[in-house]
């Protein structure tokens, strides 16, 4: 099962970006009551949105929340079941721009499919597709109100970030190929909103694959992933005792689901984090006493 996920989760890094940003076809059916989703965070932010009665299918591991699980599956990352959507008979499909191909997106359109892109990418980003799915949806006012909850957690988790001392983070998406994140995605959002900085904001890409040495270079004093990584996440960098890191045992495993899927469960992601940042600051200074 954690295979299954990291290569999901891998398949979407290697997509960002992927999907055509040409305009969607113009909706003339008024409000859509039949939403079918293609990954399982896009299934998260129409329940946000208060348009979960909408939802007709979803993809693979849409698993929360659990009503989720009573829908009829259409695909995953890999795959759509083209005949299973022609059952149901959506009149919109929800598409992730970050993790469905672009010849995914063609290809659906070609056959008559009314397709959305939404991108969430960014922490702001989030905040957009409720917004965009409530208005696509009708619940406008449902999807305003989680906005505004969504909105202001993260106001309460970045409250005191200008207070705090600055900590190198590296954030490890992946072990093989070694994976990471860069200064727009929301992981680095997070990191700095609980007053750390990730050493590799400066990349191009947003999930760029980078190399040991780079790593050992940089001497990030914190090392984060996700618990899909495993217990064995950071065994790997022991070879080099003298990274900052392993100096402190600043090595901690955030929550997979909650920083693996932009929506308002990143406030769970964005506590998680500042916990492991405190804890971090707390060994530096103790190391160095």
């Amino acid at each position: 099962m954690r295979a299954r996920r990291a290569a999901l989760i891998l398949l979407s890094l290697y997509a960002l970006g992927a999907c055509s940003e040409a305009p969607p076809p113009e909706n003339k059916g008024g409000t859509h009551k039949r939403v079918v989703t293609l990954a399982p965070n896009l299934t998260e932010l129409v329940f946000a949105a208060g348009a979960g009665s909408s939802l007709i299918g979803v993809s693979a591991y849409s698993d929360y929340p659990p009503a989720a699980l009573e829908l009829p599956i259409v695909g995953d990352a890999f795959m759509i079941d083209q005949e299973q959507l022609a059952i149901l008979k959506p009149d919109l499909l929800l598409v992730w721009q970050s993790g469905t191909p672009a010849h995914v997106v063609d290809e659906l359109r070609r056959v008559g499919f009314n397709v959305e892109i939404i991108r969430t990418s960014s922490l702001a980003d989030v905040a957009s597709a409720i917004r965009r799915i409530g208005k696509l949806t009708g619940h406008t006012d449902d999807a305003e109100t989680a906005v505004n909850a969504y909105e202001r957690g993260l106001e309460s988790i970045g409250g005191n970030s200008d207070q705090l001392t600055d900590i190198r983070v590296f954030y490890q998406v992946s072990q093989r190929p070694l994976f990471t994140v860069n200064g727009d995605h929301y992981v680095s959002e997070l990191i700095a909103l609980c007053g750390g900085s990730n050493v590799f904001a400066d990349l191009d890409n947003l999930a760029p694959t980078i190399d040991v040495e780079s790593v050992v270079e940089r001497d990030p004093e914190v090392l984060l992933a996700s618990t899909d990584a495993g217990e064995n996440a950071f065994a790997e960098w022991q070879r080099w005792p003298h990274m900052a890191a392993n100096e402190t045992g600043n090595q901690f495993l955030m929550p997979a689901d909650a920083i693996g899927r932009a929506t308002p469960r990143l406030l769970q992601a964005g506590e998680a984090v500042c916990e492991a940042l405190a804890e971090a600051r707390r060994r530096r200074g103790d190391a160095r006493r």
